[in-house]
């Protein structure tokens, strides 16, 4: 029997969020996110702003040299959070199989729906109309078979927009579709597909698996199956999380060992914070290191038992600190992230999940 999916994605989240809580800031371009007076960092925009090429990532500065009347206010995940959570039970009327792949955005699986609706178009309609009363905030649905068709074709009437690509409309859509369209080709391999002359699905389509394997390594495999709209994988309600972490880029550039450590420990202390709320405790631990020249480096450190103290993962957050290679340079970004868990504290467990005698 063929799934019904819907990927449900919030318009501008953020920047939708404090335009209906401060009307002042409506038809304006809002941008969310860091001061551009120091190294902030865009976390969403409003459709208004975006206009100008704003986008998410995008520094500040650059932000507000695109649009010198632009609005900048500091994000409020609180209140985002609230919402998010508002959001996920509108969903839960409908379906318990729903996968949350951020606070804005999620898959829901509607094969057998709770209210016996059926009409998985029906439901995605209902879904934005609910959010739309209750919270006066928009949402793009895509509906499809699977979660990489339904995801697509969220994107393609945003905001406020309704698609769905059904099973006899698959082949001809994917492979109309520009390859930097399909979630999971990026820039770098958008741009060494068009130096092959593959432009579209229909382009990748013409190669068969070794070919590709060949040319994209593993990632051969993966696009072969989604430029033919082939995607077994289950909306999963309980996602597991592979890492917990926090960065910070600073105001100015780091260059005494002091100050970093003085970093490192407030976000050693964030991440603590997270795995204790989570009850995940993990095995490995990686530091992320950015330099005033933008290049970037990670050292990791892993071990048999997971890390039960917090003073035992900032004594080796800053050995390895310490023993980067950091000498005369200066650093504008730091990262502390742990890995590889166990879902419960048991320090008395090894690596392979065997209790400890001695």
């Amino acid at each position: 029997m063929l799934r019904k999916i819907i990927h449900i994605d919030m318009d501008a989240f953020y920047a939708s969020i404090e335009q209906r809580d401060f009307p002042q800031y409506k038809g304006k371009p809002l941008v969310v996110g860091g001061s551009p007076t120091g190294r902030g960092v865009v976390a969403t925009a409003s459709y208004e702003a975006r206009q100008y090429g704003i986008h998410s990532a995008m520094s500040a500065r650059k932000a507000l040299d695109l649009c010198p009347h632009a609005i900048f206010v500091k994000p409020r995940f609180e209140v985002y959070k609230k919402v998010s959570t508002h959001i996920r039970g509108i969903f839960s009327r409908f379906t318990d199989l729903i996968e949350p792949l951020s606070l804005d955005e999620a898959y829901l699986d509607v094969t057998d729906d709770k209210l016996a609706i059926g009409s998985a178009i029906e439901i995605a309609r209902q879904i934005k109309f609910a959010i739309k009363d209750e919270l006066n905030l928009t949402a793009s649905a895509g509906i499809s078979i699977n979660k990489f068709v339904a995801k697509i074709a969220s994107d393609l009437q945003k905001p406020d927009g309704l698609t769905f690509i059904g099973p006899s409309k698959i082949h001809a859509f994917m492979e109309s579709l520009p390859v930097h369209k399909f979630h999971g080709i990026g820039k770098v391999t958008a741009a060494k597909m068009h130096g092959m002359q593959i432009f579209t699905g229909a382009d990748l389509k013409s190669l068969d698996k070794e070919r590709l394997n060949k040319l994209f390594g593993k990632a051969g495999l993966f696009y072969y199956n989604i430029v033919r709209g082939i995607d077994n994988r289950l909306v999963q309600p309980h996602r597991q999380t592979k890492s917990i972490g926090t960065e910070d880029t600073f105001e100015t550039d780091l260059s005494e060992m002091a100050d970093m450590i003085l970093e490192i420990e407030a976000l050693t202390e964030k991440t603590w914070k997270r795995c204790v709320q989570k009850d995940l405790f993990g095995r490995t631990l990686t530091l992320k290191i950015k330099f005033s020249d933008f290049k970037q480096i990670t050292r990791n450190s892993s071990r048999t038992t997971a890390y039960g103290l917090k003073d035992e993962l900032l004594a080796a957050v800053k050995v390895l600190l310490q023993n980067a290679p950091i000498a005369e340079r200066k650093v504008r970004l730091l990262g502390v992230s742990v890995s590889n868990f166990y879902d419960t504290m048991e320090p008395n467990v090894d690596a392979g999940g065997q209790l400890k005698l001695f």
